[in-house]
């Protein structure tokens, strides 16, 4: 099965927001600690309809959204 339309949607953001209705969180979020405002968070989420695997990132040196796999 390919990526469904909402996941290449998702996969093309820039900045944060929301992940679409068919996104699950996986696991708990990783928190990075450092200096203030130095810290960040991570969450997996995978997809209900197409099984896209993403990695959600509030470092401001990451993408917001990583496409990590897709079927």
């Amino acid at each position: 099965m390919a990526i469904c339309k909402l996941c290449e949607a998702q996969a093309k953001r820039k900045n944060g927001g929301k992940p679409h209705d068919d996104l699950t969180e996986m696991g708990t979020p990783r928190v990075f600690s450092g200096v203030p405002p130095r810290g960040f968070t991570e969450q997996d989420y995978q997809c209900l309809v197409c099984q896209a695997k993403f990695t959600q990132s509030t470092n401001r040196n990451d993408l917001a959204w990583t496409l990590w796999e897709a079927s």
